[in-house]
């Protein structure tokens, strides 16, 4: 395994020269070429514009004539089987490119995808060569921390669009969104509900807005009582369900952004007694393997998880040997599984 020291100079200003520049102490100076999180932002700022200021010169942490050791995996979670097709796919990428993975689980936060804090210092002490990030959100300062210490990383699904030039991978949202659409009004169906996930998620907004572009193009009148947002829970997708059943005029199909949340609208029709897809038309997002276990299986957007970490993982094994990809964002093709939740509405 390939590991790096902390950073040094070869030439040039000392450390004790960047701190007096900034005004700070050693030890402070030092935390922050270190990668430490435990200085203040604005403190952080000022060694930082010195190192850059004197041409303090870090050592680089990977060394393209060797071949890439070790990366982090951060996931939010290992309880789904959407983190096991994550896994797969980097799994086999990393096996192609002789990389070691460290898999780090729940040090997001819950809500925001954030990573805690401390995280960074792992990564440090590990020595690793690159990050990928799973649905995670980083701040500004984190950001700007993997760039001073000239650490390559990856966005799989990115939770919000990232900074300019940061490299993401993702799926055709937009495309799969108006795909499942689709799909109900060539059915014959017309009052069509979504269930999205979060009002702020990149790949919730471009589902939901295939979704009005394919009414839009079919001519069908878009009711805003039937867009409703879960948070991609399934508890709540099933009480969204609920209350899209209440309406005065109910949806007779449904698109539900994710299949988790499928299985809730599941089960708030088997309360009603109503039966899929005779009395409800049902769509899902993903093809997890619970879309086929569901009963009547389910009709869903099929989207390539582990074709995406994969993809992400050749990107960040390039961006280690100092190439820079083509562009910073790559969408892989989504496209509708149909199976037996969907069908013509009542007459």
């Amino acid at each position: 395994m390939v590991r790096t020291g902390s950073a040094s100079v070869a030439a040039g200003p000392t450390l004790a020269v960047v701190a007096r520049e900034a005004g700070v102490s050693v030890p402070t100076a030092s935390k922050v070429v270190n990668g430490r999180e435990d200085v203040a932002p604005e403190t952080r700022r000022r060694v930082t514009e010195a190192l850059d200021r004197l041409g303090y010169v870090r050592r680089p942490r990977f060394d393209a004539a060797k071949p890439p050791a070790l990366v982090d995996l951060v996931v939010h979670s290992l309880n789904s089987s959407w983190s096991g097709a994550v896994l797969h796919g980097v799994e086999e990428a990393a096996h192609d490119a002789g990389l070691e993975v460290v898999v780090s689980a729940g040090l997001t936060r819950q809500r925001c995808g954030r990573p805690e804090r401390g995280w960074l210092d792992k990564l440090i002490a590990r020595g690793s060569s690159g990050v990928l990030f799973n649905l995670a959100e980083l701040t500004a300062s984190q950001y700007a921390w993997l760039e001073q210490h000239r650490i390559p990383f990856v966005m799989i699904d990115p939770v919000v669009e990232p900074p300019p030039g940061v490299v993401s991978v993702g799926a055709a949202n937009w495309q799969g969104g108006m795909a499942a659409t689709e799909h109900l009004l060539a059915l014959g169906h017309e009052r069509i509900a979504v269930i999205a996930g979060n009002r702020r998620k990149m790949c919730s907004t471009a589902r939901v807005a295939g979704y009005r572009s394919a009414l839009a193009s079919a001519g069908v009148r878009q009711r805003p009582e039937y867009v409703r947002y879960a948070a991609f829970d399934e508890s709540v997708a099933r009480d969204r369900m609920r209350e899209l059943l209440d309406l005065p005029e109910p949806p007779t199909a449904v698109f539900v952004c994710s299949d988790g949340m499928a299985l809730g609208v599941y089960e708030a029709l088997a309360e009603r007694g109503l039966s899929i897809p005779d009395d409800m038309s049902v769509v899902g997002f993903d093809d997890l393997p619970e879309a086929r276990w569901a009963s009547p299986a389910l009709t869903t957007v099929r989207q390539p998880l582990s074709e995406m970490a994969a993809t992400a993982t050749r990107l960040l094994v390039r961006m280690m040997e100092g190439k820079r990809p083509e562009g910073t964002r790559t969408e892989l093709s989504t496209r509708l599984v149909e199976r037996a939740s969907t069908g013509r509405p009542r007459e």
